[in-house]
């Protein structure tokens, strides 16, 4: 434990504050969070899994809600685990390069939760608006393409930012007040010039919340647009429910990131507790929630899990009847 009462004066090492104003609370703040985390994982590697046994499910669209179960697990795990360490431990000292490998991480998963949403968005739009062709315009072949596109674009956009950080000199003073190493906090520790690193971040911001949003926004428009031409109410409501749970999921991952986005670039006014906090709503909350949306609001996932837990009843019934 001693080893890590590092000095901020520390050249190799920052110093993860934690939430500051709350010290005191860490250990009951602790407890959200690990719940978070422990419902984030169960719930992502349940979807994993029944997807994975599932052949029925082996479709584009299982197969992209499985992309999303895996960044989030990644999200959520590069943030509350060390989190953790600090409420329980107080084990605050983080390297530079660790801190600027966790950052590279985070923003990564997050630019590529983006597209995965993006590309969720068109697989809607054509199986509502093209479904004749849907089995042809979207294959699992094209996915597995998409997501390899998908890394590529979030690696190039993202991979300048700790770069243009590992040649920066930092102040003596290496505490930085939060829990994990956001862009723009780590940028703050900067003693040089920091113009570039935070025009660049904010353009990325802009470009891929942007770009993606627009895309989203032109399939549901198209969507509406087709839905509207549907006379049969049933099959209205049929229609409206395949995107439901997307439409919930886009809602709960944009308006955190905008919040989080937001209180780094002109939250000063704000407490800084609160700052912290929200921050850290986008790491934490959707991963957690976005496997009981598709859960509660899919048929044919919900379907494919009570088939299975009715089949290992059934097993575990056989056995003890031997």
């Amino acid at each position: 434990m001693e080893a890590f009462n590092l000095t901020p004066s520390d050249p190799s090492t920052f110093l993860l504050v934690g939430i500051p104003g709350l010290e005191a609370a860490h250990i009951w703040i602790s407890i959200p969070f690990a719940t978070c985390y422990i419902v984030c994982l169960l719930g992502n590697l349940m979807v994993l899994f029944v997807v994975g046994k599932e052949q029925t499910l082996h479709k584009p669209m299982y197969l992209l809600l499985c992309m999303l179960a895996l960044m989030d697990i990644g999200m959520s795990t590069s943030v509350i685990p060390k989190a953790l360490c600090i409420f329980w431990f107080n084990l605050k000292g983080i390297t530079v390069s660790g801190c600027l490998t966790q950052m590279f991480f985070l923003h990564t998963i997050s630019v590529m939760c983006s597209g995965i949403l993006m590309t969720m968005a068109f697989d809607r739009y054509v199986a509502i608006c093209n479904p004749l062709r849907y089995a042809t315009i979207l294959t699992n072949e094209q996915i597995a393409k998409l997501w390899l596109m998908g890394w590529i674009r979030a690696v190039l956009l993202i991979l300048p930012e700790p770069l243009l950080l590992s040649h920066h000199p930092f102040c003596a003073n290496h505490m930085i007040p939060h829990t994990y190493c956001e862009h723009i906090a780590v940028v703050k520790m900067s003693c040089g010039d920091i113009t570039v690193n935070k025009t660049y971040g904010l353009v990325v911001a802009i470009v891929v919340i942007g770009f993606d949003v627009l895309l989203i926004a032109l399939s549901y428009t198209l969507i509406i647009r087709a839905v509207l031409q549907i006379s049969s109410k049933k099959a209205l409501q049929k229609t409206l429910n395949t995107c439901t749970a997307h439409v919930c999921v886009i809602l709960m991952s944009y308006s955190s990131c905008l919040f989080s986005s937001l209180t780094h670039r002109v939250g000063q006014g704000m407490a800084p507790h609160t700052h912290i906090i929200l921050a850290n709503v986008y790491f934490t909350i959707p991963p957690m929630l976005n496997p009981i949306v598709y859960g509660v609001k899919t048929k044919e996932l919900r379907e494919a899990l009570s088939k299975h837990i009715l089949r290992r009843s059934k097993q575990k019934g056989s056995q003890v009847a031997l």
